[in-house]
């Protein structure tokens, strides 16, 4: 498939040979705003929630977006007006939803480290259920619970010991990893939650990993879990829903990617007859292609063995190829003709800091690249090592463009330090 095939299956494409975002031009938005830039399209991301909703529109059902992919507050707002609940993993994430306009009883927490203050704050707001990850994190549920004269809604998160195909950082449903209550162990953690007084015992989770491609180790999780659901309803547990997380992953590349459809169909065939709701935790798959990173070329530089691009762009904006070796497509926004074969390098200072390599761009020193499919992991990940600003972020809707993120200054850099006396 051509850059310009490709270009035409989203909502960033070219006409008359500059890149757009939906309606709008790349190269304006890089005079307007500067560079580095995030630009997200509301479009795609509407069109990608739809996408779940319909394949899911005959069965009960919750989509609970993971905001640990972007939290941006815009992002969010799009989700929470079409009806999403929210997968949160930290307080910080929790205050985003809320503010964003997110309704709390559509709200689920995961994690492995919930402190005090976070299911405290949890509780007060009267969120939809916790997904507790260990007996220690029950029991202070409870005790936090029973303080506030309450009782805190919570499904156990199964470790299902299954090995998914994907990168070992995050695979999470393997046996030694440190997410959810492993399977063989569950049933004495259910035990002790149908006793304790400060908490409901309500639904089973399970989430093996992300950017997952193959449908298999997600059937064989799953099955696993409504299994442990039926066993724990002979104990005397009352369920009301189960909880398939998320993971499923996007083409950055050459990936085979299966339908939101064929997902959701895999997740019913497990699901069966049993009449319990059924919660799922996309992330990537609904906003990963919605974005772009936006990067201006500062030099070209020739060594004995390679090309390379240095841009404005680094490892500080976007750390998945450097932590994951992930692959991420580049365009020129507006092509050239004198095109070379290039490694895409950014300007901090680390060996790692390679965006793309061996790729074929027509560019000079000035121009714009757009790295795509940065909607997902690309700003959440984001920091201000070397002491770089953090980019603008923008939101783009058909001709309309919002600001919905400035860039940080120098001064936010030191805000928050103090010279001593």
């Amino acid at each position: 498939m051509s850059r310009d095939d490709r270009a035409q299956n989203s909502s960033f494409r070219y006409r008359d040979g500059v890149l757009h975002a939906e309606a709008v031009d790349l190269s304006g938005l890089a005079a307007r705003f500067g560079t580095p830039l995030y630009v997200y399209s509301r479009t795609a991301i509407e069109q990608a929630y739809a996408g779940f909703a319909r394949a899911l529109s005959d069965t009960p059902h919750l989509i609970c977006y993971a905001v640990k992919a972007n939290g941006n507050l815009a992002v969010l707002q799009t989700l929470a007006r079409l009806g999403a609940g929210f997968d949160i993993v930290s307080r910080g994430e929790l205050e985003r939803v809320l503010r964003a306009g997110g309704d709390p009883q559509r709200i689920v927490f995961s994690g492995v480290g919930k402190s005090a203050d976070e299911i405290q704050r949890a509780l007060q707001v009267g969120i939809r259920c916790f997904n507790v990850e260990s007996a220690a994190e029950l029991e202070r549920i409870n005790t936090l619970a029973m303080a506030m004269q309450t009782r805190a809604p919570v499904a156990l998160r199964i470790n299902p010991e299954i090995q998914a195909q994907t990168h070992p950082h995050i695979h999470t449903g393997h046996a030694t990893s440190k997410f959810g209550i492993h399977a063989v162990i569950a049933e004495q953690v259910v035990r002790r939650a149908l006793e304790l007084p400060g908490v409901r015992f309500i639904g089973l989770a399970c989430h093996i990993g992300s950017q997952i491609t193959d449908l298999a180790p997600y059937a064989e999780a799953w099955r696993c879990v409504v299994t442990l659901a039926d066993r724990y309803a002979a104990l005397g547990a009352r369920l009301e829903h189960v909880d398939f997380g998320g993971g499923i992953g996007i083409r950055y590349r050459d990936e085979i990617i299966p339908s939101m459809a064929k997902f959701v169909a895999t997740a019913r065939d497990a699901l069966g007859e049993r009449r319990l709701q059924l919660l799922i935790e996309p992330g990537r798959a609904l906003v990963g292609a919605a974005g772009i990173l936006l990067t201006r070329v500062e030099y070209l530089k020739t060594t004995p063995h390679a090309k390379l691009l240095v841009t404005d762009a680094g490892m500080t904006e976007l750390l998945r190829p450097s932590l994951y070796d992930a692959w991420h497509e580049v365009r020129e926004v507006a092509p050239g003709t004198d095109a070379a074969i290039y490694d895409v390098v950014g300007p901090v200072c680390e060996s790692a800091d390679v965006l793309a390599r061996a790729r074929r761009l027509a560019v000079q020193a000035g121009d714009l690249l757009a790295i795509m499919d940065c909607g997902a992991y690309a700003a959440s990940m984001g920091s201000n090592y070397n002491s770089r600003p953090r980019p603008a972020e923008v939101l783009v809707d058909g001709t309309h463009t919002a600001l919905v993120r400035r860039r940080e200054t120098l001064a936010d850099l030191m805000s928050l330090d103090e010279l001593p006396a």
